[in-house]
């Protein structure tokens, strides 16, 4: 099948030789992450209910949803939560087959509850959160195009992707991934809400970590700032791991031990004191937020796996142009992939799938433009891969 795919060469400079390059992530334990997180894992429970069912995913979305932050006293040797964390699941979905009705909100508070438990090991699920469940019947209209035999695109929206990643992108990715990992067997102090910031200018690359310390693990402030300076020991090293750039690590500078200032919670989360969380709000489908790159403000964790290319543009795109840079190594310095529908077309015949290339010097783009073209058309040609990945949750979407 002829697709419309066009590729073509882009002027601009590759991001890693800019003067500077902006990149962010948001921990798992971010707000933001955890509402994509559990919305994400409604939605998976939700597709595995229908599937048991029905043998077919049936319309869903839960793409909304809100973390209202608590309150908390902490303190060093261990504080208290003194006003839960509520927890809104917002969305769309099939609650009713046949005059049957469907579990949606208790699969819904089981997943969601069960997410948190996962990723949040000092956290009271049972006593501490509050969960309230707003999903409701989806339109008429939009359960209509997604029930149809061939799979149609339920809205005219886009998705982006790029490839490779800079060493300033690998460095934050991987920087969270460290803390929230493999640092955790040697300084459980730590909690899951980490945020990194990566700052380079030209070589030089500044690594801001924000990490929330959990106060009963740390009986004063003296241990406080044993264990910090341990993970900047630990950060930095693992970081020169990944890149030749010139890489220094601030964490938590926000403290100010002369008015007895410390980043401690009680929980290892922010959202114990306020800090409120959205879907969408947090790191794209490639894990990281990316100012210098193209991005979707599309919020993809929660929304069906099947039909909605406001999820499977973003990842596909992402894929393709992570196929691409393997395929093509030094050739190519940059792949940016943007893909976009229209409501009822089918989804793999998108209006375009556009790819544009940043070549090496000397490079042959007659040959990478149909090595582009194939890889492209071979991912949209199979585009199920991805669906099943998100159900069986081998794919991140934050």
């Amino acid at each position: 099948m002829a697709r419309n795919i066009v590729v073509e060469e882009s002027p601009r400079i590759p991001v890693f030789k800019a003067e500077t390059e902006i990149v962010e992530r948001k921990g798992v334990g971010h707000p933001d992450s955890l509402m994509d997180g559990m919305a994400e894992s409604v939605s998976r429970g939700l597709c595995r209910m229908y599937l048991e069912r029905y043998k077919r995913i049936l319309h869903h979305n839960t793409d909304e949803g809100e973390i209202v932050g608590g309150q908390a006293q902490p303190k060093f040797g261990g504080g208290k939560m003194i006003s839960p964390i509520y927890i809104l699941l917002v969305g769309r979905a099939t609650t009713e087959v046949d005059g049957e009705r469907l579990p949606v909100n208790t699969v819904a508070v089981k997943e969601a509850k069960n997410y948190l438990k996962k990723t949040c090991r000092s956290l009271d699920i049972e006593h501490d959160v509050i969960f309230d469940v707003k999903i409701a019947p989806g339109s008429v209209d939009l359960r209509g195009v997604f029930e149809t035999t061939k799979y149609l695109a339920n809205d005219t929206s886009f998705g982006v992707g790029f490839a490779p990643y800079s060493d300033t992108e690998r460095v934050v990715l991987e920087t969270e991934r460290f803390i929230n990992g493999p640092a955790k067997k040697k300084l459980k102090e730590f909690g899951e809400d980490v945020k990194v910031m990566g700052v380079r200018r030209g070589s030089k690359l500044k690594v801001t970590v924000a990490a929330a310390a959990v106060d009963r693990y740390c009986p004063d402030a003296a241990h406080y700032n044993s264990v910090k300076d341990q993970l900047t020991r630990m950060v930095e090293d693992n970081a020169s791991k990944l890149t030749d750039l010139d890489i220094s690590v601030d964490v938590n500078t926000g403290d100010d031990p002369k008015r007895g200032v410390y980043y401690i919670t009680v929980t290892g989360l922010s959202m114990e004191n306020g800090d409120d969380g959205s879907v969408g709000r947090g790191n794209r489908v490639n894990g990281i937020i990316t100012p210098y790159r193209p991005m979707s403000m599309e919020a993809a964790a929660g929304k069906n796996p099947v039909t909605h290319v406001g999820k499977l543009y973003n990842l596909l795109s992402h894929k393709i142009s992570h196929a691409i840079a393997e395929e093509c190594g030094a050739d190519v310095y940059e792949v940016h992939t943007r893909i976009v529908s229209q409501i009822g077309k089918p989804i793999d015949e998108p209006q375009v799938a556009s790819i544009q290339l940043v070549l090496a010097k000397g490079a042959n783009g007659k040959k990478i433009q149909k090595e582009c073209e194939a890889i492209a058309n071979d991912w949209l040609e199979n585009i199920d891969k991805i669906r099943q990945m998100i159900v069986n949750g081998e794919i991140g979407v934050f």
